[in-house]
C-alpha cells in the first residue's frame, strides 16, 4: 500500500508526457489534415488496439480549430475589407503556451495581412531610444493584423524582474502606457492583449520537457532558467501590471492556459467575438484558359540541376 502513491504519480506523469508528445506531433499534424478527412482519422485511430476513447478529444480539438480558423479567415477578409487596424499582445510567463496560440491563429491566414512581431532584444541604439519607438514601426496599416508575440510590456515584465530596467523607467513605463495605447486606439488601432496564466507546476513541467526534447532544447535560454528562480518576482510584477495597465480602452483578458488545446480554442473564439465581421462581397473566379503558342517549345532541365529523389 505504501507504494501506490508513487506508482500512481508516476503513472499520472507518464500520460501527460504521453499527452505532451502527442501535442508536438499535432502541430505537424494540423497543417495536413483536412475536416473531411477528419472522422476516417479518428476512427482509424479509435479502431486501433488498445486506443479505445484516445482521440475524442483529439476530435473535438481538430473539429473546433478548424471551424475556428474557417472564421479567422473570414475576419481576415473583413478586416482587409472595412481597411481596419488590429494589434494583438500575446504575453505571460515562459512556456505559456503563446508561440502555440500564435501558430494557430496565423496558421491558415495571408502572410501579408496578418503579421507576426518578435523582436529580439533592443541593440545599444535602441536601448536610448524613446522606449516605444522600436515598437511603434511595427503597428499595422490600414487592412492589417499584426500579432506581437510580447510587446512593450518587455518593461513590465522581464525588464524590471531581471533588473534591465530601473525602478525609475519602469515607473515612467506605467505612467505612459495607458496614455499610449490610449493614443493608438483613438488613431483607429484596435488593442487587444492576452496573458496567457500557468501554474508554477505547469511551467516546471513544460521546462523539464523542453530539456528532455531535443527538438525543442532550442526554446529555453538561459533567461527562460532563470525565470523559475524568479517565479514570485514575476507573479508580484504582473499582478501590477494587469493593475495598472487594464483600462477601457485597451483591457487585459486573461487566458486559462494549463491546458494548451483549450487555451488556443479559447482565445480564437474570444478574439473573433470582438471584431463584428461578416461576409465579403467577392468577384466570382473563373480559371482562364491557357493560351497555347505554335512556336512555344519547353526545353528540357538539365539533369544535373535536379536534387536527388531520396524519397
Amino acid at each position: 500500500m505504501t507504494d501506490k502513491p508513487t506508482s500512481d504519480a508516476q503513472e499520472l506523469l507518464l500520460e501527460r508526457i504521453k499527452a505532451e508528445l502527442a501535442d508536438s506531433f499535432d502541430e505537424e499534424l494540423e497543417i495536413q489534415f483536412e475536416e473531411e478527412r477528419l472522422d476516417e482519422l479518428v476512427a482509424e485511430e479509435l479502431a486501433q488496439p488498445g486506443r479505445s476513447g484516445a482521440g475524442v478529444d483529439r476530435q473535438t480539438y481538430f473539429r473546433e480549430l478548424f471551424r475556428l480558423q474557417h472564421e479567422l479567415v473570414r475576419l481576415q477578409d473583413w478586416v482587409v475589407h472595412k481597411r481596419l487596424k488590429v494589434v494583438v499582445l500575446f504575453e505571460g510567463r515562459d512556456s505559456a503556451g503563446k508561440g502555440g496560440a500564435i501558430k494557430r491563429v496565423v496558421q491558415r491566414l495571408n502572410p501579408r495581412v496578418v503579421r507576426v512581431v518578435a523582436l529580439p532584444a533592443p541593440t545599444e541604439r535602441e536601448k536610448h531610444q524613446w522606449y516605444f519607438q522600436r515598437y511603434v514601426t511595427h503597428l499595422p496599416t490600414a487592412g492589417e493584423i499584426v500579432l506581437f508575440d510580447r510587446s512593450w510590456y518587455n518593461r513590465a515584465g522581464v525588464e524590471r524582474v531581471m533588473g534591465f530596467a530601473s525602478p525609475d523607467e519602469v515607473e515612467e513605463f506605467f505612467r505612459s502606457v495607458p496614455a499610449f495605447e490610449g493614443m493608438l486606439v483613438r488613431s483607429g488601432i484596435m488593442v487587444v492583449k492576452y496573458w496567457f496564466s500557468i501554474t508554477d507546476e505547469e511551467q516546471e513541467f513544460r521546462f523539464k520537457m523542453r530539456i528532455n526534447d531535443p527538438l525543442k532544447q532550442w526554446k529555453l535560454s538561459p533567461m527562460d532558467m532563470e525565470s523559475r528562480v524568479h517565479w514570485e518576482d514575476y507573479t508580484r510584477a504582473k499582478e501590477e501590471m494587469l493593475a495598472r495597465t487594464h483600462t477601457a480602452e485597451a483591457p487585459w483578458h486573461v487566458v486559462h492556459a494549463v491546458d494548451k488545446k483549450r487555451a488556443r480554442l479559447n482565445m480564437i473564439d474570444h478574439f473573433l467575438s470582438l471584431i463584428a465581421y461578416g461576409d465579403v462581397p467577392k468577384p466570382e473566379i473563373e480559371l482562364p484558359d491557357r493560351v497555347h503558342s505554335p512556336d512555344y517549345v519547353r526545353h528540357p532541365v538539365p539533369p544535373e540541376l535536379y536534387i536527388p529523389e531520396k524519397y
